[in-house]
């Protein structure tokens, strides 16, 4: 399958754990692409909001450097990776045996084949409707006790198979930790994401 966009923005592409969510420990092989207006300001990847400040790869190159690698696990990833069609990525990555991984605000347009969506839905920009019935995890940040009431609203919305989970601001762990404790156990529908990379030291 091809399409018109054959290259995409990288800002890095590295060999790792998948560090949180529904994957976590799983080897995978992430994909950054560069460009984000999102915005939000706790984002720890601020530096992959400006596209123009990275190297445009091919598809092919993307893919190649990717098999270098002995996981056949791929997560794609930004910034917002769906502000670029996808289609091209995905087909020839999937042709080449790689199971898929999506994280996205979903506030654009879905493309690409995806064998795992993750929606993690940002308040400054709302994700399309569309997102609730496809995707397989639900990861809501906390970063203030307002969240939790912004997170329902959202676990409302999603299909009955999608993995909820809620996920501490890095920066407010300590202090948001024991109350995402509680009110996951007073809450069994969710489970919680720790960000496990960043205990272990790994990209």
């Amino acid at each position: 399958m091809t399409t018109q966009l054959m290259k995409y923005p990288l800002m890095e592409a590295f060999y790792t754990l998948q560090g949180e969510g529904y994957h976590s420990g799983k080897a995978a092989y992430f994909i950054r692409l560069a460009g984000c207006d999102v915005g939000c300001h706790w984002c720890d990847v601020k530096e992959s909001w400006d596209a123009g400040a990275h190297s445009i790869k091919s598809t092919k190159e993307i893919v190649q450097e990717a098999l270098h690698h002995p996981s056949r696990f791929s997560v794609i990833t930004g910034g917002e990776p769906l502000m670029y069609n996808l289609n091209d990525l995905t087909s020839q990555m999937i042709e080449q045996g790689f199971e898929l991984a999506i994280e996205t605000s979903g506030a654009y347009p879905l493309s690409g084949t995806w064998h795992w969506i993750c929606l993690s839905p940002k308040k400054f920009k709302a994700p399309k409707e569309e997102f609730y019935a496809v995707a397989n995890e639900l990861k809501v940040i906390i970063f203030n006790q307002s969240d939790y009431k912004w997170a329902e609203e959202h676990a409302a919305k999603v299909n009955k198979n999608c993995k909820l989970y809620l996920q501490v601001e890095w920066s407010k762990r300590e202090e948001l930790t024991p109350a995402l404790i509680e009110y996951v156990k007073q809450n069994p529908q969710w489970r919680i994401s720790v960000q496990t990379h960043k205990y272990l030291d790994i990209p």
